[in-house]
C-alpha cells in the first residue's frame, strides 16, 4: 500500500495495519502526517475551533510503592521510614479548598502500590472526601493501583473497581501504562502489574461504563515497533467497549523525564525533540480512529510545542494541574495558571473551552 493510500485509509476512518501504521512513522515526512492528523482532528471533534483545558488538583496519596519503576524518583520503599507519608484527611481538606478557590472540580489521586493500603482503606478515604466535598470529582488511581489493591485485598478487578466506586470514584485515570509490552515492562518496572493487568482493569472499567484516559510514557528504552505496539492495543480495547459505554475519553502522550532516577543512573537520559513528539502527536490521532480526544503534554514538552500539537492531531491542552509532584520532580518545570492556558490556546489560532473529566462544557465561575 502507497503513502497516500494509508493516508486516505486514515482519513476515511479505517483502522490501520501495524506495518500500515509503522510506514506512516517512519517514512512520511512530519509536515504530511500533520496535515493528515489535524484534518481528522477537525473532521473529528464537534467544533474545531475550539480547544478544551480543565482545572484539576493532583494529589499524591502516598508515596510508599513496592513496584520499583526506574522512571521514577519521588516514590520511596516500604523499608525507607524516614521518607514515608501517606496524606492526611486534613492535608486533602486544605489542598481541596485551595483548588476550589482556583475554579477546580476535581482530584487527580493517585500513590504507590502500598503494601499495607487495601481495598478498605480507599473505601474510607474515598466516602469521606465525597462526604465532604460532594461536588468533587475524584479522577483516581489507575489500572495497576486497581489491580495491586485487588491481589492484596483478595478481590478480582471487578469487584475492586465496585467498591471504589460505590465509595466515591468517578473516572479511571489511564496512568502506569508507560509502554504497553512485556519487554519494556519487565526492564522499566519490574514489579509493577503486568500489560495484562493494566488491559483487564480498564475493559472490566469500560464494561462498567466507568471513563477512563489512556497514556503513554515515551523516549526511554522502547522501539518504535512498540510504541506502534501500544497505540493498537490502545485502539483495541477501545474497539471492545460496550456501545453507549464511555471507554477511553482521550489519549495522552508524554515524554520520558529522566532526572534524578534510575535509568538516568544507567545512562539512559531525556532525549526530546519537538519533531519526534509531534510525529507521535499525530501517528495517535491517525491510528486512534476510536478516541476523540487528544491531549497535548505540555508539563513535558513546554508551551510552544503543545501549541503546535494543536495544529498537528490535538484538540486538548490537558490541566493547569495545580499540584503536580512525580513529573515534576524528574525534570519537567513547565507551568500554567488559568489565564496563561488559555493565552496560549488563542495564541494558537483557538478559542479556549473550560471543561471537566467527560469534556462537558464547563463555565469558570470565582
Amino acid at each position: 500500500m502507497t503513502k497516500d493510500s494509508t493516508l486516505y485509509k486514515a482519513l476515511a476512518g479505517e483502522p490501520l495495519s501495524f506495518d500500515e501504521a509503522l510506514g506512516l512513522y517512519n517514512d512520511v515526512p512530519l509536515t504530511e502526517i500533520a496535515d493528515a492528523a489535524n484534518r481528522l482532528r477537525i473532521a473529528k471533534v464537534d467544533d474545531p475551533e475550539v480547544v478544551t483545558w480543565q482545572i484539576d488538583r493532583n494529589v499524591n496519596i502516598t508515596n510508599v510503592c513496592i513496584s520499583g519503576c526506574k522512571f521514577c524518583n519521588f516514590h520511596c520503599k516500604p523499608h525507607q521510614r524516614e521518607r514515608h507519608f501517606i496524606t492526611t484527611i486534613e492535608e486533602y481538606c486544605s489542598k481541596i479548598e485551595t483548588m476550589l478557590a482556583l475554579g477546580g472540580d476535581q482530584l487527580l489521586l493517585q500513590g504507590g502500590l502500598h503494601p499495607k493500603l487495601d481495598i478498605a482503606y480507599y473505601e474510607e478515604l474515598f466516602s469521606t472526601l465525597k462526604r465532604l466535598y460532594p461536588q468533587v470529582r475524584l479522577h483516581a488511581l489507575g489500572a495497576p493501583e486497581v489491580a495491586h489493591i485487588a491481589r492484596i485485598s483478595g478481590l478480582s478487578h471487578r469487584e475492586t473497581l465496585e467498591r471504589l466506586v460505590a465509595a466515591g470514584l468517578d473516572s479511571l485515570p489511564g496512568a502506569g501504562a508507560e509502554i504497553l509490552t512485556d519487554r519494556v515492562r519487565r526492564a522499566i518496572s519490574p514489579a509493577k502489574p503486568s500489560v495484562k493487568d493494566w488491559c483487564d482493569v480498564m475493559h472490566e472499567a469500560h464494561k462498567m461504563n466507568l471513563a477512563t484516559s489512556a497514556t503513554m510514557m515515551y523516549g526511554h528504552i522502547e522501539s518504535v515497533e512498540e510504541r506502534i505496539e501500544h497505540l493498537l492495543l490502545i485502539r483495541e480495547l477501545q474497539s471492545r467497549v460496550p456501545e453507549g459505554n464511555w471507554g477511553f475519553v482521550a489519549f495522552i502522550p508524554w515524554i520520558f523525564r529522566s532526572t534524578g532516577t534510575p535509568l538516568e543512573n544507567e545512562g539512559i537520559s531525556t532525549r526530546f525533540s519537538a519533531n519526534e513528539y509531534l510525529r507521535i502527536i499525530a501517528i495517535s490521532r491517525l491510528i486512534l480512529n476510536n478516541i476523540r480526544n487528544i491531549q497535548a503534554s505540555w508539563l513535558t514538552v513546554g508551551k510552544q510545542t503543545a501549541q503546535i500539537a494543536l495544529h498537528s492531531g490535538a484538540n486538548d491542552m490537558g490541566s493547569i494541574m495545580i499540584e503536580e509532584n512525580v513529573v515534576s520532580s524528574a525534570g519537567a518545570h513547565n507551568s500554567f495558571d488559568a489565564e496563561g492556558i488559555q493565552a496560549a490556546i488563542r495564541e494558537a489560532g483557538f478559542r479556549p473551552q473550560l471543561r471537566d473529566q467527560l469534556y462537558r462544557k464547563r463555565v469558570l465561575t470565582l
